[in-house]
């Protein structure tokens, strides 16, 4: 039987492509049912306050900074979306005395524009976001050297390069409209992907590499950073890839509701709780990971009804 049609972009795959069967399961789920989704190798945690959400991803990285010695340096990945814990981060470094010389940090992705990385001083940098929210804010006796914080360019060789030899702990991340990690947006409806979306085989094999993004993405972007201006937000990214992620030991999502909304969280929660991997939905691959957390800010997750404003 063939593949639905996009409802948001004809052009690409995405989860509105999916059996009905899955996204009616989906829309039912309960918080209670969503924890019962874990299963080894998938954990569902859930916060009751912000507080405690973003402090909890906060010590993540002071977890992952701990473990790194001269001789087995280690370090996390981690998102702009959400971007709450970064000075959390800073502050409780701080406050420890931390000292972060073995410590690296891997940022996720970076918009592309004009056949390079956009520069640190474009107002949607994501390198210039985690320097100015985090790394800025560290005491410089303490803070990691330049060379062990890798922010993905358009030549993406030497950030590639970076991930061998160093643990990286955890992989942070958000969830978006279109149901990415990083920027693994799922594929345009062209070529050999004409009639089905790749294999979950296909897609983990991709490594950190220029994407081009879902239109639900660029909307998204220009909702949560840029004050809606859609023309002001790139349409291509660099993106830390599958292949990255998989050498992470643990990735590790948070949700509070601002980067999707309660049917998105659902489904993926679903998805990778039963081992439904499918690439129109990105974020399902994670069912082949050894080691995935979801984290949610419980009164995110909400009810899918019918609610009229």
């Amino acid at each position: 039987m063939a593949r639905k049609i996009s409802m948001l972009a004809p052009e690409w795959w995405d989860y509105t492509t999916l059996d009905d069967e899955i996204l009616n399961d989906a829309a039912k789920l309960t918080a209670e049912d969503m924890a019962g989704l874990s299963r080894e190798g998938f954990k569902v945690v859930f916060y009751d306050t912000l507080e405690d959400f973003y402090l909890a991803e906060a010590l993540e990285y002071i977890t992952a900074w701990k473990q790194a010695t001269a001789d087995n340096p280690a370090g996390i990945c981690g998102p702009i979306g959400p971007t709450e814990q970064l000075p959390l981060a800073a502050r409780l470094v701080n406050e420890l005395k931390l000292d972060l010389r073995n410590a690296h940090f891997w940022g996720m992705d970076e918009w592309y524009m004009d056949g390079r990385e956009v520069p640190v001083s474009h107002p949607l940098s994501f390198a210039k976001a985690d320097m100015e929210l985090c790394f800025n804010r560290i005491d410089e006796k303490l803070r990691m050297p330049e060379s062990n914080i890798h922010f993905p360019k358009a030549d993406a060789s030497e950030y590639i390069k970076s991930w061998d030899g160093v643990r990286c702990v955890v992989m942070q991340g958000g969830q978006g409209d279109i149901k990415h990690w990083a920027f693994n947006d799922p594929a345009k409806r062209q070529g050999d992907y004409k009639d089905l979306p790749p294999t979950p085989d296909e897609y983990c094999k991709l490594t950190t590499r220029v994407v081009d993004l879902h239109p639900v993405t660029v909307m998204q972007n220009a909702r949560t950073s840029g004050g809606g201006v859609v023309t002001g937000v790139p349409t291509r990214a660099i993106t830390v890839g599958p292949i990255q992620t998989w050498q992470a030991e643990k990735v590790s999502i948070w949700q509070a509701g601002t980067h999707d909304n309660p049917f998105g969280m659902k489904l993926t929660t679903l998805m990778i709780g039963k081992k439904i991997a499918d690439s129109s939905v990105p974020m399902s691959l994670l069912a082949g990971h050894p080691n995935v957390q979801f984290n949610f800010y419980r009164p995110a997750i909400g009810k899918c009804e019918a609610e009229m404003h």
